[in-house]
């Protein structure tokens, strides 16, 4: 095998294949990364964990296809460091020879014949614009738990009824949910899956190049695959087993009190007054009519106060939340205003993104915060 291929678009490749590779493998083998060279000018790079595959495809100038399997992790590290120059790789024997400008490198390599066969992709069940998709993901990744004791609320519940796709996330004490439209392979499609929420960051991260992304699910019996994949770039992931717990029904039915507040200075004010409040302690925000009043630290501690424009209709609130997940929430707006709805002081909370003062909220997200004693 030998192939050469401009340095950034192999360290771009390399980079991306080798992301989602785990520290600690069930197996040695599981570190690597499988190279592929074929005679039509194409190069493929994957790995492959049992649980998460990555597979990316580029051009390069192959003299001598082949297939190769090297450790991952160290030939990222070493195609990050070469010099902005064209790379040639070469398999001489039982090494991997990597050659850029005078630097020289040799890779030992690995039994490919003992690398897993990657998973086939499910069929496509639509596609959904790439930047539409990524914000989406991050706006709800932030409630996912990160216990993984509790691997069910590590996941992202996927929801998908004709055009309307919904993802939806919770920790037990805070709930996003983002719904979009994306467009269906089939018109009344019905699928439901349970996305490992650090899946869907990486996927995020990798995919939204612009254009579309098609998103593969199985649409017979129980599906335990979905797959992903935009500009060359394929992603697997097996599903989570479990019931999901029917987190909708949490968002209250009436909510009497409503806030309306500068996103922006809301979460620099946020960002200060939390510096003095200690650990397992609230930020306290007190809403009266035209102002918000923030608060943090009591007593003998450090104490930290600030007080905003804020619009209120209803009665005067006070209410404390965690800070990170406030400020969790709220930069997840992404709008110019953010409109907090009470039910009162002790029930959870909805946050929804405003345009304007007087505009109307988004009804595409939603952010549910639990209230802390004050």
């Amino acid at each position: 095998m030998k192939f050469h291929l401009d340095r950034g678009v192999l360290g771009d490749a390399v980079s991306w294949a080798t992301r989602t590779l785990p520290v600690r493998p069930a197996m040695p083998i599981l570190q690597g990364v499988r190279i592929v060279a074929d005679a039509g000018g194409e190069l493929q790079l994957s790995t492959f964990d049992y649980e998460v595959s990555a597979q990316i495809t580029i051009d390069a100038e192959v003299d001598q296809p082949g297939e190769v399997l090297v450790q991952g992790r160290m030939l990222s590290d070493i195609v990050r460091a070469l010099p902005n120059k064209d790379v040639t790789v070469a398999l001489e024997g039982t090494k991997l020879q990597v050659r850029c400008g005078s630097a020289r490198f040799a890779l030992a390599t690995l039994p490919v014949e003992e690398y897993p066969q990657l998973p086939a992709m499910p069929p496509v069940a639509g596609s959904v614009p790439a930047d539409v998709f990524a914000e989406a993901i991050s706006q709800v990744t932030v409630a996912a738990s990160k216990d993984d004791t509790l691997p069910l609320l590590t996941g992202v519940k996927i929801e998908i009824s004709g055009e309307t796709m919904t993802l939806m996330s919770t920790d037990r004490y805070r709930l996003a949910m983002r719904e979009l439209t994306w467009n269906p392979a089939s018109p009344g499609t019905e699928l439901t899956a349970l996305v490992r929420a650090r899946t869907l960051h990486e996927v995020a991260r990798s995919l939204a190049t612009g254009g579309r992304v098609d998103i593969a699910l199985s649409q017979e019996g129980s599906a335990n695959l979905i797959g992903f994949e935009a500009g060359g770039r394929r992603t697997t992931s097996t599903l989570v087993d479990g019931d999901y717990p029917p987190v909708r029904r949490l968002f209250p039915d009436s909510t009497p009190i409503t806030a309306v507040v500068a996103t922006g200075p809301l979460i620099d004010a946020v960002k200060r007054v939390s510096l003095v409040a200690e650990r397992n302690t609230p930020v306290r925000l007190s809403f009266t009519e035209g102002q918000v009043a923030l608060e943090a630290g009591a007593g003998d501690d450090a104490q930290a106060s600030e007080v905003l424009e804020a619009q209120l209709d209803g009665e005067d609130l006070v209410v404390g939340y965690n800070s990170g997940f406030l400020l969790d929430g709220l930069s997840a707006l992404g709008t110019e205003f953010a409109r907090l709805t009470f039910t009162d002081s002790i029930k959870p909370s909805v946050m929804a993104g405003q345009e304007s003062l007087e505009g109307s909220p988004s009804s595409s997200y939603k952010y549910l915060i639990m209230p802390m004693r004050i």
